[in-house]
């Protein structure tokens, strides 16, 4: 954690010299009064402005708190706020005959060019909190078992957390990310605005850490270890390389301690990458750009006609964010799948072989199903990535025009002679796996099309429940369905199948909703898994 930070407690004997000082500073006139602005909630600007006001007409006014203060002037603060700032400052030994005075007592005192007397209107008065109209929140511990829609009530706290989470990972430190993960989906599921500490006790997931940083910005409207983490050189460096398509956190770190911070840095080292980090670094700014909805659909209608084209009676569906109901997402993903068991076999090579005739794939890399189901059960994969034959690619896709979008297709095949492409021919030909053949040299600015990352996956449909309910999302309701799973039923489950370790059989769902209910969970649609 980083500490609060604290200002400079200057001696008493310190004066009014240095900082304090100004071209335009007056004789100070009332000595025995000596006056701290205090920066919180008013700004530093206006702060500033005052504070030249009051030493034009003769104030003595410190830059820096120190011990020799008198009164300590605030805007917008409660009593109990501005002791938690002091104690914060002089490790909790902050003076007790300072006066804690409203901004009123200072302007008033301006307009008469003196110091007035103090009275009790004047006095920061003390937070009154009313218990019995505090909301106290309640959730369950498993964001499975909770509904969080995209009404996020607690914005600030939750993007604050969530950017602790994003370095945690960034840093390969999985637990800590997983933790502010937790906190974070815990404050979206909540009804109302977290404005108390004390609504959050017997909440789960929230830690230590989460809690001091929700408090720091309950009292200080930020948190100094979110901003300073915000403004790490080390962050913006991995956010900015690990930005570029195929570069996860291992390889920005190696090349962050080879001296490389950026991407022009990046260019100019001369370091070797693999065809998608420079398909990646390519279409930087447009894979960094968030994908529309519509710009979502128009691609569905693509993929659609590709699936179709190639196998009739195929289902096309569009998961992640956007099934969830989100207006915006980093890609688009599909699930392909036909009703009957086995057709889905040999779809994916003839679908991209389609999609790179007509001229929408400007990168693609394909990867074969390697999933098996055993008798034993399934075995522990090296990750939580399913083994389905997937595609990850990047689409070429036009530029809206007016309100509708248009896609160009320019068709160099047809149909049938796509049809009849196997998968051994799309691999001997060497141009249908490179983005290099598309010309790419028009500026982003004034191209008609725009780079978008787009995964395909073709489930059989014995496993298609389980596979839309996976690459539904979110990522940590996702994966809290598997830790109650593994924690609560004693069952193991993926994207492919649910298997029941005590009866040690698979447990067969042609249904999201059967899958909820073999878990023993209430079903949760999929506008409100948004955790």
């Amino acid at each position: 954690m980083v500490p609060l930070k604290r200002r400079k407690v200057v001696s008493s004997d310190t004066g009014s010299t240095g900082s304090d000082c100004s071209g335009d500073q007056a004789p100070t006139k009332f000595p025995q009064v000596v006056l701290f602005l205090l920066e919180r909630k008013m700004g530093a600007s206006r702060r500033a402005f005052l504070s030249q006001l009051g030493r034009t007409k003769g104030f003595h006014l410190q830059e820096l708190f120190s011990e020799s203060v008198t009164h300590v002037i605030s805007e917008n603060n409660s009593a109990d706020e501005v002791r938690t700032w002091l104690d914060s400052q002089t490790r909790g030994e902050s003076p007790t005959a300072v006066h804690l005075l409203d901004i009123s007592w200072y302007t008033e005192s301006m307009r008469a060019g003196r110091p007035v007397e103090i009275l009790d209107r004047h006095k920061l008065q003390e937070q009154q909190i009313n218990e019995a109209e505090v909301v106290l929140f309640s959730v369950p511990s498993y964001a499975c078992q909770r509904r969080t829609t995209l009404d996020n009530h607690n914005v600030t706290l939750t993007d604050a957390l969530s950017l602790l989470a994003e370095n945690a990972e960034l840093s390969d430190e999985d637990g800590r990310g997983v933790a502010f993960r937790r906190a974070a989906a815990v404050l979206k599921a909540l009804p109302a605005p977290v404005t108390a500490m004390s609504q959050l006790t017997g909440l789960p997931c929230l830690g230590d850490h989460s809690l001091r940083v929700i408090k720091d910005i309950l009292e200080n409207e930020a948190s100094d270890e979110v901003e300073s983490t915000k403004q790490s050189d080390r962050f913006k460096a991995l956010k900015v390389l690990t930005g570029i398509f195929g570069v996860g956190s291992k390889t920005a770190d190696r090349w962050i301690r080879d001296g490389i911070h950026n991407l022009h840095q990046l260019q100019e080292s001369g370091a070797t990458l693999n065809r998608a980090q420079q398909a990646g670094l390519e279409h930087y700014d447009d894979l960094n750009q968030q994908v529309t909805k519509a710009e979502a659909d128009a691609i569905t209608e693509i993929v659609q006609e590709a699936v179709v084209s190639v196998l009739p009676g195929a289902q096309v569906v569009l998961t992640g964010g956007f099934r969830r109901g989100k207006q915006t997402g980093h890609d688009v993903d599909f699930l392909i799948t036909h009703p009957e068991e086995g057709r889905e076999v040999g779809l994916m090579p003839k679908v991209v072989f389609w999609l790179e005739s007509q001229g929408f794939l400007l990168y693609q890399k394909t990867t074969r199903n390697s999933y098996l189901e055993v008798k034993d059960g399934p075995g522990r994969p090296s990750s939580n990535m399913d083994r389905f034959e997937r595609c990850l690619s990047i689409f070429k896709l036009a530029k809206k025009e007016e309100r509708g979008i248009k896609v160009a297709v320019n068709t160099v095949k047809t149909r049938d002679s796509v049809r009849d492409h196997t998968q051994s021919e799309t691999d001997q030909n060497p141009q249908s796996h490179s983005y290099e053949r598309h010309e790419l040299t028009n500026p982003p600015a004034h191209r008609r099309w725009r780079a978008v990352r787009v995964d395909l996956v073709v489930s059989p449909i014995s496993q298609f429940a389980f596979a839309l309910l996976g690459w539904t999302g979110s990522k940590l309701f996702e994966r809290e369905l598997r830790r109650w799973a593994g924690h609560e039923k004693a069952m193991s489950l993926s994207s492919h199948a649910l298997y029941d370790n005590k009866q040690s059989r698979y447990l067969r769902a042609a249904s999201e909703e059967e899958i909820f209910a073999h878990l023993g969970l209430e079903y949760i649609p999929p506008s409100e898994r948004n955790a």
